[in-house]
C-alpha cells in the first residue's frame, strides 16, 4: 500500500477560520482517487479520511486534503446516464435564460453542458477552464487547460457570465473561490451554476455526498451564506428534483453580509446525521456480506466510483465479487482505483443465469435497475 504523505492539513473551520473542529470519524487508508485506472495496483495511493465538525456552524469538513494536482490528475466524470442527460438539458436552458455577455465555464470536463448551451445560443462565445478536458476545442468552444484562479483575466470584460456544474462543492476554501469569481466578473456580471443537494444525499445515506473531492457537507444552507458574504445577490434558486439546485446570482455593488443570515442550529442536526450515516452502513454491510456468501450465482457490484470505495471501506467482502459494473465508456476495461477489480459494462449480465448485483448508487439506483431488468437480464436480483 502506497500512503500519501504530502497532504494538506486544514485544522480550521472554513466558515469562521477558527480552530474549533471536533473529530467525528476516520476511514483508515481510503483510496484518494474515485475513478478508474490502467496503472498497476501498486501505484494506487491511500490516505486516512478524517471527518470533523465545526462546533459553531455545524459544518462537517475533512481534516486532511489531497493536493489538487494529485487529486485531479485524471478525469473520471463524464456525466453518463438518463438523470445526467436531463440535468444538463435543463441546466443549459436555465443558463440560456439568465446569462449576459460571453460565458466562462469552470471545470467543464465532459463538455456536455457547453455543447448544449451553444446549441441554444448561436452567437455565444464559450470558454472552458479545465485541467483535464474530455472535450476538444472548436471554433465555438475555447479551452484553457488550467485550474481557475485570479491569474485568468477577463480581457475587456467581454465575459459577462461565469458558470459551473457540480464544481463549487470541490473548493477547499469556498469563500476564497467565490471571491475570485466575483473579482473576475464585470459590474453586474452573472454567476450561474448547478449545485448538488448534499443534504438530501447525506440524510438518505448516499455515499457520494462527502469524500476527498467533496471535502465538506456544504449544504445549500451554507452556499447561500457564502454567496451573500462574497457579494452575490441570489436572483433565482430552483430545484432539480432531489438531485441539485440551479442558482442564478449577480455580482453586487458592494460586499455586505446580510445580518439576518445566522449560521446557528446545525451542529446537533448534522452531527446526528453523520453518526446515523456510519451506523447505517456498518449494519448494512454486515447483512450484505451474509447474503453474498449464501448466493449461488455470479455477484457483481455496480459503480466504478466512490459508491463502491465506501462500501469496501465499511467492510464489504471482495471475495465473491466477479467485477465492477458501470455504464461510463471512460471506465469500462479499466480497474477501480484502490481495488484489483476490473470494470465491465452491465451487458456482461446478459449471459449470466442467476446474477446478483449489489446496487448502492444513491439517487441513480432506479434508472440503473430499470435498464438492467428491461434491456439486459430480467433475472437479475439486487441487494
Amino acid at each position: 500500500m502506497k500512503k500519501l504523505k504530502n497532504n494538506i492539513r486544514r485544522n480550521h473551520s472554513v466558515v469562521s477560520y477558527r480552530e474549533n473542529l471536533e473529530h467525528l470519524y476516520t476511514f483508515n487508508d481510503f483510496p484518494i482517487f474515485m475513478g478508474c485506472t490502467n496503472e498497476p495496483f501498486e501505484q494506487d495511493m491511500f490516505m486516512d479520511m478524517t471527518w470533523t465538525i465545526d462546533i459553531d456552524s455545524g459544518l462537517i469538513q475533512l481534516l486532511d486534503l489531497v493536493p489538487l494536482e494529485i487529486l485531479y490528475s485524471k478525469q473520471h466524470m463524464d456525466a453518463t446516464g438518463a438523470t445526467w442527460d436531463k440535468y444538463n438539458d435543463l441546466l443549459a436552458k436555465f443558463i440560456s435564460s439568465e446569462y449576459k455577455g460571453d460565458i466562462l465555464e469552470i471545470g467543464g470536463g465532459s463538455g456536455k453542458l457547453a455543447k448544449k448551451v451553444i446549441a441554444i445560443n448561436d452567437s455565444l462565445k464559450y470558454f472552458i477552464v479545465e485541467p483535464n478536458p474530455l472535450i476538444k476545442e472548436t471554433d465555438r468552444i475555447k479551452i484553457i487547460r488550467s485550474f481557475f484562479s485570479n491569474k485568468i483575466k477577463n480581457k475587456e470584460n467581454e465575459i459577462g457570465t461565469v458558470t459551473l456544474s457540480q464544481v463549487l462543492e470541490h473548493a477547499y476554501d469556498p469563500e476564497e473561490f467565490l471571491t475570485e469569481i466575483r473579482d473576475f466578473l464585470p459590474k453586474d456580471g452573472k454567476f450561474i451554476f448547478g449545485y448538488p443537494n448534499l443534504e438530501f444525499f447525506f440524510s438518505n445515506k448516499h455515499t457520494n455526498a462527502i469524500n476527498f473531492e467533496h471535502t465538506m457537507l456544504m449544504t445549500d444552507f451554507y452556499v447561500d451564506y457564502f454567496l451573500n458574504k462574497t457579494g452575490f445577490k441570489i436572483l433565482k434558486k430552483e430545484p432539480f428534483g432531489n438531485h441539485s439546485f440551479f442558482y442564478s446570482v449577480q455580482k453586487g455593488k458592494e460586499i455586505k453580509l446580510d445580518p439576518s443570515i445566522i449560521l446557528k442550529g446545525k451542529y446537533e442536526k448534522y452531527k446526528k446525521m453523520f453518526i446515523d450515516f456510519i451506523s447505517y452502513h456498518e449494519d448494512m454491510i454486515e447483512k450484505i456480506n451474509l447474503k453474498i456468501q449464501s448466493h449461488n450465482g455470479e455477484i457483481y457490484l455496480f459503480g466504478a466510483h466512490i459508491f463502491s470505495q465506501y462500501l469496501f471501506s465499511f467492510g464489504l467482502s471482495k471475495d465473491k465479487i466477479k467485477a465492477i459494473l458501470d455504464n461510463s465508456p471512460i471506465k469500462i476495461g479499466k480497474r477501480l482505483y484502490g481495488t484489483n477489480l476490473k470494470v465491465n459494462s452491465p451487458k456482461i449480465l446478459s449471459d449470466s443465469l442467476n446474477p446478483m448485483v449489489i446496487l448502492k448508487a444513491g439517487i441513480y439506483n432506479d434508472e440503473i435497475k430499470k435498464d438492467i431488468l428491461e434491456n439486459i437480464n430480467p433475472n437479475t436480483t439486487f441487494i
